[in-house]
């Protein structure tokens, strides 16, 4: 390097200009190694973004590829197996109630309703077997929980059971039956469930909602719900967390209301 002298100015002040001139290139040459470091980060992190947005694509164009798995007809319903391995199918509102009745209820079944206003029917199929004791409590179980009762945060309900012959649309003389309601002529069956549930993927990898021993029976991985003051999208999350599966699967199993998780 090159080191010019201003002859107008002493050995001295020639040094001291030196030497500042020298303190600001290294403050410079400092700042442009903060600059680097920092570009680096941003590379890093834009690199890291990319990457990221890459890998989300091609997961969703996977996805796309996927075959969609084709739904069962229950599904539409409320539905669940259990622990004996009978088919229980409940409606979600009027109208399902009604199809399900109408359509789906056949000589064998045992049919299920709570004693309030607000309540699924529900169907056990029986297919030609008997159905036993442990089905019935968790149909009566099931019924109780996707009632009004839970949303309202009644701790119990009153459920009764009755064979196909004891329902009819025909109305009494002067009466008139809405949508989704029907006459029960003859003796009930009552029992009055614990309101409790469980929530689980069965061996299908599919969400399933309902009584707890069916639930435990059926699904390796499984949840244990009460009702408490917890909103259904935010235990979904929670869910999600324990079990995994999409959240909408999960919202759409769970009953009406609010929840909290049961420890074992």
């Amino acid at each position: 390097m090159e080191i010019i002298l201003d002859s107008n100015k002493t050995l001295d002040q020639n040094a001291a200009e030196y030497f500042e001139r020298a303190k600001k290139a290294k403050k410079k040459i400092e700042g442009i190694k903060k600059a680097m470091v920092m570009f680096e980060r941003e590379k890093e992190e834009i690199l890291l973004k990319k990457e990221k947005a890459v890998t989300e694509y091609e997961i969703r164009e996977q996805e796309k590829k996927k075959p969609k798995r084709e739904k069962q007809w229950y599904e539409k319903f409320r539905w669940f197996y259990s622990s004996e391995g009978f088919l229980c199918i409940g409606g979600r509102d009027a109208t399902t109630n009604d199809i399900l009745v109408k359509k789906h209820m056949a000589p064998g079944d045992v049919v299920f309703h709570t004693e309030m206003p607000g309540s699924p029917f529900f169907i056990v199929k029986a297919e030609g077997k008997k159905i036993g004791e442990e089905t019935l409590n968790e149909t009566a179980q099931a019924t109780a929980i996707f009632s009004r009762a839970w949303k309202m945060g009644i701790g119990s309900a009153r459920v009764y059971w009755i064979l196909p012959e004891q329902v009819s649309k025909e109305a009494n003389t002067g009466e008139y039956l809405g949508k989704g309601s029907f006459m029960i002529n003859g003796k009930r069956n009552i029992s009055e469930p614990k309101m409790e549930m469980a929530i689980g993927l069965n061996k299908e990898n599919i969400m399933m909602a309902g009584p707890v021993n069916a639930i435990i029976a059926n699904c390796s991985k499984h949840v244990l719900l009460i009702q408490g003051q917890t909103k259904k999208t935010d235990i979904a999350k929670q869910i999600k967390k324990i079990i995994g599966g999409e959240l909408d699967d999960i919202v759409s199993v769970l009953p009406a209301g609010e929840f909290e998780i049961k420890k074992r």
